[in-house]
């Protein structure tokens, strides 16, 4: 598009000009048709231009004009500007001026906002004063979903949609030739100093000073009378924005000169065809500015309970338990000395510093950050068994959580008993026991249990240490992607990475990229068992 537009904007130049020539004869061509190009790089962005300066009507100290520009940076911004203009030479030695444009503009959220750009001018030989307004037309806002925000308050979630919003302002400078070169001389060198603010209702304000330094160079000489070269540096300040300081050059160049014979225009003249200052942009901001929703429900419909360590203490099971089946149980904090079993119900997740998919009541899915857990004591058997800090339920899953169990007697963290379709992924484990066996996770009579991505220790100071114990009847049991080690008083032969009871059976057992300090699969007698689990790069188990 960019391209499009630098290239349409000579022919259309080549066209008027024709066109006028055929109207107007060409004594009164006191100024003619220019077009400019100009680059600005700068310290944030960096921004490219073509623009058409065309003369409406004119006589000998009045000038009507149009001007259409084209600009876009490397930003993935666009935006063309309209506009119509007037300018009156004073015999006083002032240019008097108003223009009017109608801009649009594609931004980088690929929003587009249009607005009307007013302003006036009084330009001297010595100062310059300008000042514009922009008003917002039409559409003023725009979904941006980059700049929604998803929130943790400590027992829930909130979420605030990001909108971009154009906004209107004013921006306004004084300028000054610096007496450096005689005043009828064709360069010469002016400093700016100006300011700008620009508001909306919901956006935060956007304020601050602007400076300019523009040496311009007129009747260049390889590209003839009337051309104009201009140089410039520029810098502004606001807080949303910061610093941005821009170089500039700009190439202007006549279409279809002064009649030939006519004097050399006098500097007042030349300022007749001055390019108009205003703001580069349509100026828009994008944040969180919709309205607030408290988030209660994952993206599959499931109901979210926050649990908070310090209302909930050692009562942890027992919170879980009041949250119901088909939730998402979220935990904050540090629990501390949690000597119970947490039995869940079916369809439950418990999970700690993870991600999750959920929906807002105006119908959005957005990605909730869930704070971080841990979890420390000695569980309970309530049911028999090991210790361990969770029963797992049909359709449940154990994400994010830090946990960490240690006692005399045997335990492990999880236990899975004639379930199906667990997950337990991403978590930070620790078993220690100073008797008996410790261990991470004992899995009977399941199927569609998937283990992954799990950071776990066990220390042996008891009889045993093992990752991972099957007993009875098992299917599609997959253990992938962990990282475990192993310590304590124990021998090394007594570290059972994997343990397989007797008579266990399992169907489609699978496990790719563990790693562990000690690989060992135990087998207390016969098996009948499909598939493999890898460790170190070596089917261990069976």
């Amino acid at each position: 598009m960019n391209r499009f537009l630098i290239c349409i904007l000579p022919a259309t130049v080549l066209t008027l000009t024709t066109t006028a020539s055929a109207q107007t004869p060409v004594t009164q061509n006191k100024w003619s048709p220019r077009i400019g190009v100009e680059g600005k790089p700068g310290t944030d962005r960096s921004l490219g231009e073509a623009d058409l300066f065309f003369p409406v009507w004119q006589n000998n100290d009045t000038l009507l004009f149009a001007n259409l520009r084209g600009r876009f940076d490397n930003q993935d911004s666009l935006e063309g500007n309209a506009g119509l203009g007037v300018r009156h030479m004073l015999d006083t030695g002032w240019n008097l001026g108003g223009y009017g444009y109608f801009d649009r503009r594609r931004t980088p959220g690929d929003n587009h906002f249009n607005q009307a750009t007013f302003g006036v001018e009084a330009l001297s030989l010595n100062w310059d004063f300008r000042a514009n307004g922009y008003i917002p037309v039409g559409t003023t806002e725009h979904e941006a979903d980059s700049a929604s925000v998803t929130q943790f308050t400590g027992t829930g979630f909130t979420y605030r949609a990001g909108e971009e919003r154009s906004m209107s302002g004013f921006d306004a400078e004084i300028g000054w030739r610096l007496p450096l070169f005689k005043r009828d001389a064709a360069h010469q060198l002016r400093l700016y100093a100006g300011g700008y603010r620009f508001t909306d209702s919901k956006a935060e304000t956007i304020e601050g000073p602007r400076t300019r330094l523009d040496m311009n160079f007129n009747d260049v000489p390889f590209l003839g009378q009337g051309a104009r070269l201009s140089l410039g540096l520029e810098h502004q300040h606001d807080d949303p924005r910061g610093s941005q300081t821009f170089g500039l050059v700009r190439l202007s160049i006549p279409l279809g000169g002064p009649e030939r014979g006519s004097r050399q225009p006098t500097p007042m003249e030349r300022r007749m065809t001055d390019p108009v200052i205003r703001d580069v942009d349509v100026v828009s901001q994008a944040g969180a500015y919709g309205r607030t929703e408290h988030i209660t429900e994952t993206a599959e419909g499931k109901r979210i309970t926050v649990l908070d360590s310090t209302s909930n203490g050692t009562d942890l099971a027992t919170a879980i338990n009041a949250a119901g089946a088909n939730t998402a149980v979220i935990l904050n904090g540090d629990y501390t000395d949690i000597n119970q079993l947490a039995v869940l119900q079916d369809g439950q997740d418990i999970l700690g510093k993870s991600t999750l998919l959920a929906k807002t009541p105006s119908g959005k899915i957005v990605n909730l950050t869930t704070p971080s857990a841990s979890i420390t004591g000695e569980g309970d058997n309530d049911s028999g068994g090991p210790n361990r800090f969770f029963e797992m339920a049909n359709n449940s899953s154990l994400v994010g959580v830090q946990a960490s169990i240690s006692r005399s007697g045997s335990a492990v963290i999880a236990q899975m008993d004639n379930v199906s379709n667990v997950q337990i992924h991403d978590n930070v484990l620790h078993s220690q026991v100073s008797a008996s066996t410790a261990a991470l996770f004992l899995i009977k009579n399941s199927h569609h249990i998937s283990i992954r991505n799990n950071n776990a220790t066990v220390v042996a100071n008891g009889s045993t240490g093992q990752a991972l114990a099957f007993t009875d009847n098992n299917s599609y049991i997959d253990f992938s992607d962990n990282t475990l080690f192993f310590s304590g008083t124990v021998s090394t032969a007594d570290i059972h990475t994997y343990l397989l009871a007797g008579g266990v059976t399992i169907t489609n057992l699978s496990g790719t990229g563990n790693t562990a300090n000690i690989a060992r699969c135990y087998i207390v007698s016969t098996y009948t068992i499909t598939g493999a689990i890898e460790t170190n790069g070596t089917d261990m188990c069976p």
